[in-house]
């Protein structure tokens, strides 16, 4: 895989967990891209050896879900 396939992904990836927090917690797409950026779980995204930026958005948007609701990740 190359480089710029990981980035299409990741892009991807960001872009449909600001989708989900819109629709779902009422955020601004500005608020919603800012705590995907702000993060910790898009530390790990970004991490190519976390593998997370190759798994599905319901997957990683359930580890955001819980570090937001836990300031943590699970």
């Amino acid at each position: 895989m190359n480089e710029a396939h990981v980035t299409f992904m990741i892009e991807e990836l960001v872009k449909e967990m600001a989708l989900r927090l819109m629709d779902e917690r009422g955020l601004t797409m500005k608020q919603a891209l800012d705590t995907v950026y702000n993060s910790e779980t898009y530390s790990k995204v970004l991490d190519i050896r976390t593998g997370l930026f190759s798994q599905s958005t319901a997957y990683v948007y359930s580890i955001l879900e819980t570090e937001i609701l836990t300031g943590k990740i699970g």
